[in-house]
């Protein structure tokens, strides 16, 4: 009975140091993380990590257009009385961030802190004046020169 109770024992610790070291082994294949972008309207907020993001370095400018065009998987609802609130990680930040409409720049030099608040109403005339509904608004961490991340959001105006 005793040598049973051993084996058992045993084949628990196997099987529990087993386990430790898969699990081990998965979270060192892990990718780390992209800096995180948010957007706050109210009391609601959306966050997401980056379209494209080449751990820090710059994204290659044949890449550029690809990711300025992809599509907003986050979205958020905003009355055009709301402000609409951006909010970047510090190491975002500290490189400067942009903010584009509709793939152009919308504003001349990057933006070196983590919060900034715009008012709704700057997000919804298109190029032409004429009113929309729906704007997908980029961030777009920069030096100025180079361009080392994309973050994506659409604001919908709130019918």
């Amino acid at each position: 009975m005793t040598v049973a109770f051993l084996t058992r024992k045993r084949r628990r610790a196997a099987v529990a140091l087993g386990a430790v070291s898969a699990g081990l082994l998965v979270l060192s294949a892990c990718d780390k993380p992209t800096p995180i972008a948010t957007v706050t309207v109210g009391s609601k907020s959306v966050s997401s990590e980056a379209a494209c993001y080449n751990d820090g370095d710059p994204i290659k400018e044949s890449q550029i257009p690809a990711c300025l065009n992809k599509k907003a998987e986050k979205s958020i609802t905003v009355d055009t009385d709301d402000k609409v609130r951006f909010g970047v990680d510090p190491e975002i930040a500290d490189n400067g961030w942009t903010i584009f409409l509709g793939g152009q720049a919308a504003e001349p030099e990057p933006y070196k802190k983590t919060y900034r608040s715009i008012p709704a109403s700057a997000f919804f005339s298109s190029q032409t004046g004429e009113p929309t509904n729906q704007t997908q608004v980029t961030i777009v961490e920069n030096t100025g020169k180079t361009v080392t991340g994309i973050w994506h959001f659409d604001l919908k105006k709130k019918s």
